[in-house]
């Protein structure tokens, strides 16, 4: 994550006890002051999103998810490459279609953990995030990226198209994502940012301090209110507009009658900081 956090707090291993023997920690996590740091670290596979590592990603995101002194969770990734997407070899043509059906579907639980997760998940990108790879980053709350980082969804070129990437792709206008889903060819950061891919480019030597800037904002805020508005964010996005402005009415009206709803506005009119109960 931050500089500091490797020197701060030794890596958590993954915990091992419900899978096999053969069991391979492929992430590792820190968690610091209310971030918790999921790092992608299987450079040899390309962060490849193998059954283990969305499974080991899965059970990170969940863990102790309700508790109140968790703010952020951040991913991360070593090496050149942030994912290359799904091993390819739990697709070859020896798997049976349940075999690699059940690839797809571990992914959109993955996908699904992330969007339901009650506090933002940030995703910092330097270099490569391709096919599921860049699924994962466009599902993330708050993208973050290097400016030589870059974009692709090349499944077609290799005989299978980027159908559940593309899912995610709904987050960039039509013409961008038929670009690259047709093509194969990536896309720069520059590019990934005008289309609404990411939201922040920065240099490499910027990319740690703009993060933390970023998470440290989050942390600042009352975590039971931006629990209740990043739900209420992903529901309204399926609602027609008469249907989210109702919704949303009772939505506000609720966030008032939180402890930190009454205590942000009563902070406002005496001129002095919230200080927040998380309720």
């Amino acid at each position: 994550m931050f500089k500091r956090l490797a020197l701060s707090l030794p890596k958590r291993l993954c915990n091992p006890q419900i899978r096999r023997s053969s069991y391979h920690c492929l992430v590792s996590v820190d968690e610091v002051d209310g971030i918790r740091n999921i790092v992608l670290d299987d450079p040899k596979t390309r962060n490849s999103l193998s059954m283990s590592m969305m499974s080991q990603l899965i059970e990170e995101i969940k863990r102790d998810e309700d508790d109140k002194d968790l703010r952020v969770i951040l991913l991360e990734s070593t090496g050149p490459v942030f994912s290359a997407g799904h091993n390819l070899k739990e697709l070859s043509p020896d798997k049976s279609y349940v075999e690699k059906k059940s690839v797809f579907d571990k992914c959109h639980e993955l996908i699904k953990c992330i969007i339901d997760s009650p506090v933002p998940v940030v995703c910092k990108v330097n270099g490569l995030a391709a096919a599921a790879g860049l699924q994962l980053v466009a599902s993330c709350d708050i993208t973050i990226c290097s400016i030589s980082s870059t974009f692709s969804t090349p499944g077609s070129s290799f005989g299978i198209f980027c159908s559940t990437p593309g899912i995610a792709l709904r987050v960039i206008p039509r013409m961008k994502s038929s670009y690259m889903l047709l093509t194969g060819l990536p896309i720069t950061s520059d590019e990934a940012l005008r289309a609404g891919l990411v939201s922040k480019v920065v240099p490499r030597e910027e990319l740690d301090d703009e993060t933390e800037m970023i998470c440290n904002a989050i942390k600042s805020k009352s975590r039971a209110v931006v629990t209740l508005g990043k739900k209420f964010y992903y529901e309204q996005l399926g609602m027609g507009l008469n249907e989210a402005y109702k919704a949303g009415s009772k939505i506000m009206a609720d966030n008032l009658e939180l402890y930190d709803g009454k205590e942000g506005i009563k902070s406002f009119i005496e001129k002095r900081k919230p200080v927040w109960k998380d309720e």
